[in-house]
């Protein structure tokens, strides 16, 4: 029963509009910084992709 729980409100955090708002967050960061000339190493941006 326990499980049952903490999988429903793992079901409840991942809805696919939280999903959609948070690409759409990265989206738009990453568009500010082509904008204002901040780049990133590949390292960088494998390290920041691990993460997620």
């Amino acid at each position: 029963m326990k499980w049952e729980k903490s999988v429903r409100l793992h079901e409840e955090k991942h809805t696919p509009k939280k999903e959609k708002d948070f690409w759409r967050s990265k989206l738009d960061e990453a568009i500010e910084d082509m904008e204002t000339g901040r780049v990133q190493t590949i390292e960088e941006v494998w390290r920041e992709l691990d993460a997620l």
